[in-house]
């Protein structure tokens, strides 16, 4: 496909820290992206009508920005935990979505803010060649998508990304997305972002937080997976029990565990993106929702996913 009329994007003076988290995520859905496209550039159907897509739950402007402005719902819940690693003004999801090359039949690029959804807009320009064929959705990623997997997919395949900087990725949307059979999932899980700081040492959780647990991860049950209670003794030989939490480790399984009941094929061991204390930041997680694509698939993401490990 030519590449007449693509725009390279804003020069900076400002590049990313090698190895920084956000520019780790990018290379490997960059990198899967091109070999998704490639495996299915000769996809035979009967009647021509096989469609593959791109689907970007949190688009953002097209660009990732040195600092990432996040206000009301999209904002961390726990701010003091984000990098403050430098990220230059260079191509993000979407744009790296729209150089991949063999290209998609269809990209759709959904994000709340409507002068996000305008920058996005301006993409067509950039891609002219993939005008018609970009398609932005302003509303809320749980509900937009959930409205799109209910359509028929037997004739389409998608691979979707879901980069949500909080926990607003709801359980339920990942049912929706498992249940379509033709989407291979990049999500990155906000483990030390969100999860590890809700779930309190003691145990003791604010409604408001247990809720939010809940619907992330779809279940009232994962205090019994994720506490446990320990009986020692005391020197007055009566027995005295403390609440011991489990590690961020034991976390991360629980959640990759829970993919792994809806998804067709999950990769065992997520990326671990860290900032620059090292700290544990996300999990990036890789779900096939195809069947009998998964084995291509999982072998793909489990081989870009060793450098995050």
């Amino acid at each position: 496909m030519s590449r007449k009329g693509r725009a390279s994007g804003p020069r900076t003076s400002h590049p990313p820290l090698a190895g920084d988290w956000t520019s780790q995520k990018l290379r490997v859905l960059a990198s899967y992206l091109t070999s998704y496209t490639t495996a299915l550039k000769d996809q035979p159907t009967r009647d021509h009508s096989f469609r593959k897509g791109y689907i970007d739950g949190f688009a953002g402007t097209g660009y990732r920005d040195v600092y990432r402005e996040e206000a009301g719902p999209q904002a961390p819940l726990f701010p003091d935990l984000a990098d403050a690693d430098p990220q230059a003004l260079l191509d993000g999801s979407a744009r790296i979505a729209l150089k991949t090359e063999p290209r998609f039949d269809r990209y759709v690029f959904i994000e709340r803010s409507a002068q996000r959804c305008a920058q996005l807009d301006a993409l067509r320009s950039e891609f002219p060649d993939l005008a018609n064929d970009i398609h932005i959705q302003q509303g809320d990623a749980n509900d937009e998508i959930r409205t799109m997997c209910a359509k028929d997919w037997r004739a389409h395949r998608a691979v979707m990304f879901l980069d949500a900087f909080g926990m607003q990725v709801e359980w339920r949307t990942l049912e929706a997305i498992a249940h379509t059979r033709a989407i291979d999932l990049w999500l990155l899980f906000p483990l030390g972002m969100g999860v590890n700081r809700l779930l309190t040492k003691s145990g003791d959780i604010p409604l408001p937080w247990r809720h939010r647990l809940n619907v992330l991860l779809g279940t009232q049950a994962w205090s019994e997976d994720l506490y446990r209670v320990e009986t020692e003794p005391t020197l007055f030989g009566n027995d005295q029990e403390r609440v011991v939490k489990a590690t961020t480790a034991t976390i991360g399984r629980y959640f990759n565990d829970r993919l792994k009941s809806i998804f067709a094929g999950v990769s065992a061991e997520p990326g671990v993106l860290r900032n620059s204390k090292r700290n544990p930041l996300y999990l990036l997680c890789f779900a096939v929702g195809n069947d009998r694509g998964k084995d291509l698939a999982l072998r793909i993401a489990n081989h870009l996913l060793k450098e995050l490990r």
